[in-house]
Order: structure tokens, then C-alpha cells, then sequence
């Protein structure tokens, strides 16, 4: 996906469920094996709400809806288990959520909307990728060699992603079923 770029007094940002440790270092580590240029620079995440360019006089309006629409939810258990692509659509190769995906659906169209309504350019799948914008014979090797993974975690929080002009990083969390966000600053909050 190429990322859209961010005008005068705007802000990329991406909304996302951060895969917690150990499987997060387990997956980031299969991206980079895997050849994904990209692989330094994304956290391994559930997308909710991708790169999306949003004024910076808007991002308090933006956390206050993140707050509000996150809190609404319950926290729920996610399993990854096997891979999947979007090819020939794109050249993505994905670990399956084979539980979690109705919540990650409900969460996503509760988000996308107020400062968040925004046109999706795909209908919403939820899944983590292990490999993308890479040839075709990497990606056959991402989905063979990723096909018996397995990991389990509860999801309690989202983040609110900000793209720096090299990398994703985390600028706020909301906690599921809480009031407000729980913690921000970029260098505060871990995944």
C-alpha cells in the first residue's frame, strides 16, 4: 500500500491492533526473514483504520472519538492460526485470524467514522501481514513457511499509529470498555 502523503499542518495516522510479545517479535522476525522492505518499519498490528492523513488541529477531536468509540467495546481474544494471501489483488500474504475477526469487524466500523470516515480501498479483512511488495517466489515461501503458525492474545487496547516519514509509531492507546485514553507520547507507549 502506498502511503498517501500527509499535507501542510497534517498527520499521518493508522488505527490498529498491536500484536503483544512474544508473538509480536515472532512475527516482526518472519517479515524480515521473509524479505519485507518494510518489515523495520511496521509493528506487526491488526489494521483497523489504515494511513489516513488527518489535519493536526483535528487530532484531539480525533483521540476524543478513539476514546469514546474504543470504550464502547468489550476486550476479546484473538487467534492467529495459518496464512492466506490477497493475491492476485495484492501482493500480500497474511496470518488468518481463525478467532477475533467479528469483534476486529465491529471495531472497525464503529471507528470509521466522524473525523475516521474515510473510503476504505479494500472491503475490511482482518489479518497480519508477513509479507508484502515482495516477488512471487517470497511470497509463496511466506505462505509455506508461516502455514502452521499459532498464537493466541487478548486484545484490551488500540492504538492510534502515527507515520514519522520513516516508520509507524504509537502516539496514544484506548483501552477497551475504559473511559479515555491510557496513555500517550510516542515514547511512552509500548505495543
Amino acid at each position: 500500500m502506498r502511503l498517501p502523503r500527509a499535507g501542510d499542518g497534517e498527520t499521518v495516522v493508522g488505527v490498529a491492533i498491536a500484536v503483544p510479545e512474544p508473538f509480536c517479535g515472532q512475527l516482526h522476525d518472519a517479515r524480515v526473514r521473509l524479505g519485507d522492505p518494510e518489515a523495520r518499519h511496521i509493528v506487526p498490528h491488526v489494521t483497523l483504520i489504515g494511513p489516513t492523513p488527518v489535519a493536526d488541529d483535528r487530532l484531539e477531536e480525533l483521540d476524543a472519538h478513539l476514546a469514546r468509540t474504543v470504550a464502547g467495546h468489550r476486550p476479546f481474544h484473538v487467534e492467529l492460526r495459518g496464512t492466506d494471501t490477497f493475491r492476485p489483488v495484492s501482493p500480500v500474504v497474511f496470518v488468518t485470524l481463525a478467532e477475533g475477526a467479528a469483534q476486529c469487524a465491529a471495531l472497525e466500523s464503529a471507528v470509521r467514522s466522524g473525523p475516521l470516515q474515510v473510503e476504505s480501498q479494500f472491503p475490511f479483512h482482518p489479518h497480519v501481514t508477513v509479507a508484502h511488495d515482495v516477488d512471487d517466489a517470497a511470497l509463496d515461501l511466506a505462505q509455506a513457511d508461516m502455514a502452521s503458525y499459532e498464537a493466541g492474545f487478548d486484545v484490551t487496547h488500540v492504538h492510534r499509529f502515527v507515520h514519522d516519514g520513516t516508520a509507524w509509531r504509537p502516539a496514544r492507546r484506548f483501552v477497551l470498555g475504559a473511559v479515555g485514553a491510557v496513555a500517550d507520547a510516542a515514547a511512552g507507549v509500548r505495543p
